[in-house]
Protein backbone atom coordinates (compact mmCIF):
# COMPACT_ATOMS: atom_id res chain seq x y z
CA UNK A 1 0.00 0.00 0.00
CA UNK A 2 1.50 3.38 -1.06
CA UNK A 3 2.18 5.93 1.60
CA UNK A 4 0.55 9.32 1.06
CA UNK A 5 2.97 12.12 0.10
CA UNK A 6 3.75 14.19 3.11
CA UNK A 7 4.14 17.92 3.43
CA UNK A 8 7.92 17.63 3.38
CA UNK A 9 7.94 15.85 0.01
CA UNK A 10 5.49 18.40 -1.45
CA UNK A 11 7.77 21.27 -0.47
CA UNK A 12 10.77 19.52 -2.02
CA UNK A 13 8.84 19.06 -5.29
CA UNK A 14 7.81 22.73 -5.26
CA UNK A 15 11.44 23.81 -4.72
CA UNK A 16 12.54 21.60 -7.61
CA UNK A 17 9.86 23.02 -9.92
CA UNK A 18 10.81 26.55 -8.94
CA UNK A 19 14.47 25.81 -9.62
CA UNK A 20 13.63 24.37 -13.05
CA UNK A 21 11.50 27.43 -13.83
CA UNK A 22 14.33 29.81 -12.84
CA UNK A 23 16.78 27.89 -15.02
CA UNK A 24 14.39 28.13 -17.97
CA UNK A 25 13.88 31.89 -17.44
CA UNK A 26 17.63 32.45 -17.27
CA UNK A 27 18.23 30.40 -20.41
CA UNK A 28 15.54 32.24 -22.39
CA UNK A 29 16.88 35.62 -21.23
CA UNK A 30 20.43 34.72 -22.20
CA UNK A 31 19.28 33.54 -25.63
CA UNK A 32 17.31 36.73 -26.23
CA UNK A 33 20.32 38.81 -25.23
CA UNK A 34 22.54 37.01 -27.71
CA UNK A 35 19.98 37.57 -30.47
CA UNK A 36 19.73 41.30 -29.71
CA UNK A 37 23.52 41.67 -29.73
CA UNK A 38 23.73 39.86 -33.06
CA UNK A 39 20.98 42.04 -34.54
CA UNK A 40 22.60 45.27 -33.32
CA UNK A 41 25.93 44.16 -34.71
CA UNK A 42 24.33 43.51 -38.10
CA UNK A 43 22.60 46.92 -38.11
CA UNK A 44 25.83 48.65 -37.16
CA UNK A 45 27.58 46.94 -40.04
CA UNK A 46 24.79 47.99 -42.43
CA UNK A 47 25.02 51.62 -41.28
CA UNK A 48 28.76 51.63 -41.85
CA UNK A 49 28.35 50.16 -45.34
CA UNK A 50 25.57 52.64 -46.19
CA UNK A 51 27.67 55.57 -44.98
CA UNK A 52 30.59 54.48 -47.12
CA UNK A 53 28.31 53.99 -50.12
CA UNK A 54 26.77 57.45 -49.64
CA UNK A 55 30.22 58.98 -49.36
CA UNK A 56 31.33 57.32 -52.57
CA UNK A 57 28.10 58.35 -54.32
CA UNK A 58 28.50 62.02 -53.36
CA UNK A 59 32.06 62.03 -54.62
CA UNK A 60 31.35 60.30 -57.91
CA UNK A 61 27.98 59.02 -59.08
CA UNK A 62 25.68 61.65 -57.54
CA UNK A 63 27.77 64.55 -58.78
CA UNK A 64 27.94 63.09 -62.25
CA UNK A 65 24.21 62.48 -62.41
CA UNK A 66 23.30 66.04 -61.49
CA UNK A 67 26.01 67.64 -63.56
CA UNK A 68 27.47 69.55 -60.63
CA UNK A 69 28.32 68.65 -57.07
CA UNK A 70 26.74 70.61 -54.21
CA UNK A 71 29.21 73.42 -53.45
CA UNK A 72 27.43 74.65 -50.31
CA UNK A 73 29.94 75.86 -47.76
CA UNK A 74 32.92 75.79 -50.11
CA UNK A 75 35.70 78.33 -49.85
CA UNK A 76 36.58 80.54 -52.80
CA UNK A 77 39.56 78.28 -53.51
CA UNK A 78 37.25 75.25 -53.69
CA UNK A 79 34.93 77.09 -56.08
CA UNK A 80 37.88 77.99 -58.27
CA UNK A 81 38.82 74.32 -58.51
CA UNK A 82 35.28 73.40 -59.48
CA UNK A 83 35.25 76.07 -62.19
CA UNK A 84 38.37 74.59 -63.76
CA UNK A 85 37.00 71.05 -63.57
CA UNK A 86 33.62 71.99 -65.07
CA UNK A 87 35.23 73.73 -68.04
CA UNK A 88 33.27 76.94 -67.46
CA UNK A 89 34.21 80.28 -66.01
CA UNK A 90 31.88 79.70 -63.07
CA UNK A 91 28.24 79.79 -62.11
CA UNK A 92 25.95 82.82 -62.16
CA UNK A 93 22.44 82.67 -60.71
CA UNK A 94 19.66 84.68 -62.34
CA UNK A 95 16.47 85.29 -60.39
CA UNK A 96 13.37 86.32 -62.33
CA UNK A 97 11.31 88.11 -59.71
CA UNK A 98 7.69 87.20 -58.87
CA UNK A 99 5.87 84.44 -60.78
CA UNK A 100 2.87 82.18 -60.36
CA UNK A 101 0.14 83.78 -58.26
CA UNK A 102 2.33 86.89 -57.79
CA UNK A 103 2.27 89.12 -60.91
CA UNK A 104 4.38 91.91 -59.45
CA UNK A 105 3.75 95.34 -61.00
CA UNK A 106 1.22 95.57 -63.84
CA UNK A 107 1.60 98.23 -66.53
CA UNK A 108 -1.19 100.33 -68.00
CA UNK A 109 -1.32 97.99 -71.01
CA UNK A 110 -1.88 95.02 -68.69
CA UNK A 111 1.57 93.48 -69.03
CA UNK A 112 2.65 91.81 -65.78
CA UNK A 113 6.11 92.22 -64.31
CA UNK A 114 6.49 88.46 -63.81
CA UNK A 115 6.30 87.96 -67.60
CA UNK A 116 8.90 90.58 -68.45
CA UNK A 117 11.24 89.47 -65.68
CA UNK A 118 11.43 85.99 -67.16
CA UNK A 119 11.97 87.36 -70.67
CA UNK A 120 14.89 89.51 -69.51
CA UNK A 121 16.37 86.70 -67.40
CA UNK A 122 16.37 84.24 -70.32
CA UNK A 123 17.89 86.77 -72.71
CA UNK A 124 20.59 87.53 -70.15
CA UNK A 125 21.23 83.81 -69.67
CA UNK A 126 21.94 83.43 -73.39
CA UNK A 127 24.50 86.24 -73.35
CA UNK A 128 26.29 84.94 -70.25
CA UNK A 129 26.37 81.41 -71.64
CA UNK A 130 28.06 82.76 -74.78
CA UNK A 131 30.72 84.26 -72.50
CA UNK A 132 31.41 80.83 -71.01
CA UNK A 133 29.46 81.01 -67.76
CA UNK A 134 27.15 78.36 -66.39
CA UNK A 135 23.79 80.00 -65.64
CA UNK A 136 21.18 78.75 -63.16
CA UNK A 137 17.69 80.24 -63.14
CA UNK A 138 15.82 80.20 -59.83
CA UNK A 139 12.53 80.45 -61.75
CA UNK A 140 12.90 78.98 -65.26
CA UNK A 141 9.14 79.03 -65.96
CA UNK A 142 6.10 81.22 -65.27
CA UNK A 143 5.41 79.21 -62.11
CA UNK A 144 6.42 80.39 -58.66
CA UNK A 145 8.60 78.37 -56.27
CA UNK A 146 5.92 77.34 -53.80
CA UNK A 147 3.61 74.40 -53.13
CA UNK A 148 -0.01 74.87 -54.22
CA UNK A 149 -1.36 73.93 -50.79
CA UNK A 150 1.06 76.25 -48.99
CA UNK A 151 -0.65 79.02 -46.98
CA UNK A 152 2.32 81.39 -47.00
CA UNK A 153 3.23 81.08 -50.67
CA UNK A 154 5.32 84.24 -50.93
CA UNK A 155 7.47 83.33 -47.93
CA UNK A 156 8.12 79.83 -49.28
CA UNK A 157 8.84 81.22 -52.73
CA UNK A 158 11.51 83.58 -51.40
CA UNK A 159 13.04 80.93 -49.16
CA UNK A 160 13.40 78.54 -52.06
CA UNK A 161 15.05 81.17 -54.23
CA UNK A 162 17.63 81.71 -51.50
CA UNK A 163 18.04 77.94 -51.18
CA UNK A 164 18.98 77.72 -54.87
CA UNK A 165 21.59 80.43 -54.39
CA UNK A 166 22.93 78.72 -51.25
CA UNK A 167 23.24 75.41 -53.07
CA UNK A 168 24.93 76.81 -56.18
CA UNK A 169 27.40 79.11 -54.36
CA UNK A 170 27.63 81.28 -57.52
CA UNK A 171 30.10 83.97 -58.46
CA UNK A 172 27.19 86.39 -58.21
CA UNK A 173 23.40 86.59 -58.30
CA UNK A 174 21.30 89.03 -60.32
CA UNK A 175 17.59 89.37 -59.53
CA UNK A 176 15.59 90.88 -62.39
CA UNK A 177 12.62 93.19 -61.68
CA UNK A 178 10.54 96.05 -63.13
CA UNK A 179 9.92 99.17 -61.05
CA UNK A 180 6.89 101.29 -60.11
CA UNK A 181 6.21 104.72 -58.63
CA UNK A 182 3.10 106.86 -57.98
CA UNK A 183 4.51 109.62 -60.21
CA UNK A 184 4.18 108.21 -63.73
CA UNK A 185 6.86 110.55 -65.07
CA UNK A 186 9.63 108.74 -63.16
CA UNK A 187 11.71 106.46 -65.39
CA UNK A 188 15.09 104.80 -65.77
CA UNK A 189 16.84 101.65 -64.56
CA UNK A 190 18.26 101.35 -61.06
CA UNK A 191 20.39 98.71 -59.34
CA UNK A 192 20.12 97.85 -55.64
CA UNK A 193 22.63 96.05 -53.44
CA UNK A 194 22.74 94.92 -49.81
CA UNK A 195 23.93 97.96 -47.88
CA UNK A 196 26.53 95.97 -45.91
CA UNK A 197 28.06 94.26 -48.95
CA UNK A 198 31.12 95.89 -50.49
CA UNK A 199 31.16 93.41 -53.36
CA UNK A 200 27.45 93.93 -53.90
CA UNK A 201 28.04 97.67 -54.12
CA UNK A 202 30.84 97.18 -56.64
CA UNK A 203 28.72 94.88 -58.82
CA UNK A 204 25.77 97.28 -58.65
CA UNK A 205 28.01 100.18 -59.66
CA UNK A 206 29.35 98.29 -62.69
CA UNK A 207 25.87 97.36 -63.92
CA UNK A 208 24.38 100.79 -63.20
CA UNK A 209 27.14 102.55 -65.14
CA UNK A 210 26.67 100.32 -68.19
CA UNK A 211 22.90 100.72 -68.16
CA UNK A 212 23.02 104.50 -67.80
CA UNK A 213 25.51 104.81 -70.64
CA UNK A 214 24.26 102.20 -73.12
CA UNK A 215 20.56 103.03 -72.67
CA UNK A 216 21.23 106.77 -72.90
CA UNK A 217 19.17 107.46 -69.77
CA UNK A 218 18.07 111.11 -69.66
CA UNK A 219 18.00 111.33 -65.88
CA UNK A 220 20.41 108.61 -64.81
CA UNK A 221 20.01 107.12 -61.35
CA UNK A 222 22.74 105.94 -59.01
CA UNK A 223 23.01 102.43 -57.62
CA UNK A 224 21.54 102.28 -54.14
CA UNK A 225 22.11 100.31 -50.94
CA UNK A 226 19.24 98.54 -49.21
CA UNK A 227 19.06 96.48 -46.03
CA UNK A 228 15.47 95.18 -46.19
CA UNK A 229 15.00 93.44 -49.57
CA UNK A 230 14.76 89.72 -48.77
CA UNK A 231 16.79 88.42 -51.71
CA UNK A 232 19.65 90.79 -50.86
CA UNK A 233 19.54 90.31 -47.09
CA UNK A 234 19.10 86.54 -46.97
CA UNK A 235 20.94 85.19 -50.02
CA UNK A 236 24.52 83.95 -49.82
CA UNK A 237 27.34 85.73 -51.62
CA UNK A 238 27.24 88.77 -53.88
CA UNK A 239 23.76 89.72 -55.10
CA UNK A 240 22.03 92.70 -56.70
CA UNK A 241 18.51 93.57 -57.81
CA UNK A 242 18.24 95.16 -61.25
CA UNK A 243 15.09 97.24 -61.79
CA UNK A 244 15.08 97.46 -65.59
CA UNK A 245 12.63 100.35 -65.74
CA UNK A 246 9.25 101.70 -64.58
CA UNK A 247 6.09 99.99 -65.78
CA UNK A 248 4.17 102.90 -64.28
CA UNK A 249 5.69 105.18 -66.94
CA UNK A 250 3.72 104.58 -70.19
CA UNK A 251 6.63 105.48 -72.47
CA UNK A 252 9.09 103.27 -70.60
CA UNK A 253 6.54 100.46 -70.40
CA UNK A 254 6.30 100.48 -74.18
CA UNK A 255 10.09 100.26 -74.47
CA UNK A 256 10.34 97.44 -71.93
CA UNK A 257 7.91 95.42 -74.06
CA UNK A 258 9.95 96.03 -77.21
CA UNK A 259 12.35 93.19 -78.04
CA UNK A 260 15.02 95.46 -79.48
CA UNK A 261 15.09 97.53 -76.29
CA UNK A 262 15.05 94.34 -74.19
CA UNK A 263 18.18 93.20 -76.01
CA UNK A 264 19.87 96.52 -75.24
CA UNK A 265 18.95 96.23 -71.56
CA UNK A 266 20.34 92.72 -71.13
CA UNK A 267 23.46 93.64 -73.12
CA UNK A 268 24.11 96.47 -70.68
CA UNK A 269 23.52 94.21 -67.66
CA UNK A 270 25.80 91.56 -69.12
CA UNK A 271 28.58 94.07 -69.82
CA UNK A 272 28.29 95.37 -66.26
CA UNK A 273 28.66 91.82 -64.92
CA UNK A 274 31.66 91.16 -67.17
CA UNK A 275 33.30 94.42 -66.05
CA UNK A 276 32.84 93.41 -62.42
CA UNK A 277 34.29 89.94 -62.99
CA UNK A 278 37.20 91.38 -64.97
CA UNK A 279 38.05 93.74 -62.12
CA UNK A 280 37.75 90.83 -59.72
CA UNK A 281 40.24 88.77 -61.71
CA UNK A 282 42.77 91.54 -62.33
CA UNK A 283 45.91 91.28 -60.17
Amino acid sequence: MNRPIGNKEIKIIQYLMLAVLLVLVFAVSAYAGRMRRAENSEKSSDRTENAEAAKDGNNTGDAGASGDADTSGQTEENQGTQKAESGSKGTIVLDAGHGGFDPGVCGASGVAERELNLVFAKKLEALLAEEGYRVVQTRPTEAGLYDKEQTHKKAQDMQRRCAVIEKEQPLLTVSIHQNSYPDSSVSGPQVFYFAQSKEGERLASCIQDCMNEQLAVEKPKSHKGNDSYYILKRSAGTAVIVECGFLTNPDEEAKLKDETYQDRVVRAICDGILNYLKEDSDP
